[in-house]
Formats: structure tokens, sequence, C-alpha cells
């Protein structure tokens, strides 16, 4: 970290193991992502009463580049954060999602949907429960008859349109779908 944690209390006394508490957390999110630049953390006491005992909150200010990552409790009062270490994982916990979030984000590593595949069914063996599709390039794929949604199998028929996903090596018979989904005879496939 270029600058130094600082941790303030607020409305409490200065504490050593409140603050070791901060320090190893803050060693874990450094382990997570190892750009963090600055940490900022405010321990506040709250509702000092002799009905409801006292109340901690805990904000975390993170920056990392290009980014400021803020988390905190906001709501309700939290009974459980009558204990200030539990109100201190909470908030530790929850910039921990919120940068697991930017890491991947700026590693660009978000899911992608590729489309499904398009085919046409070219041979089909009711009696045996298989048939093969072949898609836009020509390649021929198999496909058993449990691998057709909604037991449609048996609708299945020679230039049927499907629509599939498939498994390389899953099949003696070479690519095998795991999936295929009747789209009817008319639907555009390109």
């Amino acid at each position: 970290m270029q600058t130094p944690l600082q941790v303030t209390f607020k409305e409490m006394g200065p504490s050593a193991a409140i603050e070791a508490d901060i320090r190893s957390r803050l060693d874990g999110l450094e382990r997570l992502y190892e750009r963090i630049t600055s940490c900022k953390v405010v321990v506040e006491a709250q509702n000092k009463s002799h009905r409801t005992g006292t109340i901690y909150n805990c904000k975390i200010d993170l920056i990392v580049p290009k980014r400021k990552i803020v988390a905190g409790r906001v709501g309700p009062k939290d009974h459980a954060h009558e204990d200030v270490h539990v109100a201190i994982r909470d908030a530790f916990d929850a910039v921990a999602r919120r940068l697991q979030d930017h890491a991947r984000r700026s590693r660009a590593d978000v899911k992608t949907r590729e489309a499904p595949l398009h085919g046409k069914v070219v041979r089909v063996f009711p009696q045996q429960g298989y048939g093969f599709v072949e898609l836009s390039d020509g390649q021929e794929v198999y496909f058993h008859e449990n691998a057709v949604v909604n037991g449609m199998f048996q609708s299945l028929e020679v230039g049927s349109e499907v629509r599939l996903s498939v498994a390389e090596g899953e099949s003696e018979h070479g690519t095998q779908a795991t999936t295929v989904t009747p789209i009817g005879k008319h639907h555009i496939t390109g």
C-alpha cells in the first residue's frame, strides 16, 4: 500500500486489539488484490443506552487504481454489531466482495455467453435413439436422444432445425451434442 492505513475511532477510545483485527483483515485484502493504494477505516460507537447496548459501525474507504471502493453498514441497527469485531468483519466482507468484482472487471474476466450453435438434423435413427446434426460449417455432430430437451427426440426428422451445445471428444462418434433444442424448420440461423 502506498499510503499507511488510517484507523479512526469515533465516540470511543482507541483500541490496540481492534486496530490489530483491522490490520489483519487488510492483509487479507492485499493478498486478494495487490494494487490497494490507500485504506481508511472508521469505527464508531452509537446508541449507548442501558436497554440496547452499544451498536458499532465500521466504514471502509479503499482506494485502488481508477476506483474508490466503500463499504459500511447501512440500514436498520443490527444487534449483532453490539460486538465491534462482528461489525468490522461484516464491513471487510462487503469490501472484499466489491474488490473481487473490481478485480474481475479490471482483468476483463467477466462471463460472456457464446451464441448457441445452430444446425439441421441430417440423419436420425429413432429405433437406436441417436442422430446427427450438420452445422453451418459442414461439421456433423452426434446426439443421443437423452440430449434432446423436453423428450422431443421422437418429433425430430431430417431437416429439423435445432440449437445445440457440444462437447469435444465425449463420444466415439466424435463431437457430441450435450443439449439439442428443436427450433422449427423456418427459423433463421444466420
